[in-house]
């Protein structure tokens, strides 16, 4: 019966000090994505990822979307790439993250990688305008024409005043 109890005191103690901890976690990675936003506005992006950075977490999409965009304002593309990709591999049907590595892709001009993000945001939602009329343009830049075409329409069918499809 001693027994017992010292192990039912012991779990307790456990999930006591367990909690403690994730809660001092939760305070220490509010405070950085505090500081984060902070530098952002001051224009002090490579700070801002430091911030983020001292607390990082390879499992945290916020984290991992959050520093993506840090490194891409401080033109850091392939680390932004690196974060981007992450977040995308954590939350694969996610599209935030996906259009964030468009922009790193799109700095870097590794239109191939760019193409492949607009299409993958298409097999989730297959009636994302933003991801049909940029990835037309490509298509159109490429000379593409007949598939480039097949998305503008995608997006005057949704919206018959839209100017930037129509013209195209």
């Amino acid at each position: 019966k001693m027994a017992t109890l010292r192990t039912i005191s012991t779990i307790v103690l456990l999930i006591i000090f367990l909690s403690d901890l994730r809660s001092q976690d939760a305070a220490r990675i509010n405070e950085a994505f505090s500081k984060s936003f902070k530098a952002e506005q001051n224009g002090s992006y490579a700070e801002g990822a430091l911030n983020l950075k001292s607390v990082y977490r390879e499992d945290s999409y916020p984290i991992n979307v959050r520093l993506g965009w840090l490194l891409f304002l401080s033109k850091q593309y392939p680390e932004s790439v690196k974060y981007y990709e992450k977040a995308v591999s954590l939350k694969p049907y996610g599209i935030e993250a996906r259009f964030g590595l468009i922009k790193a892709y799109n700095a870097l001009e590794s239109w191939d990688k760019v193409k492949e993000q607009y299409e993958a945001i298409l097999q989730i939602d297959s009636q994302n305008t933003t991801a049909l009329y940029w990835l037309g343009v490509l298509l159109y830049n490429r000379k593409e024409y007949d598939q480039a075409a097949r998305n503008f329409e995608k997006i005057v069918n949704l919206y018959p005043m839209d100017y930037g499809s129509v013209i195209m």
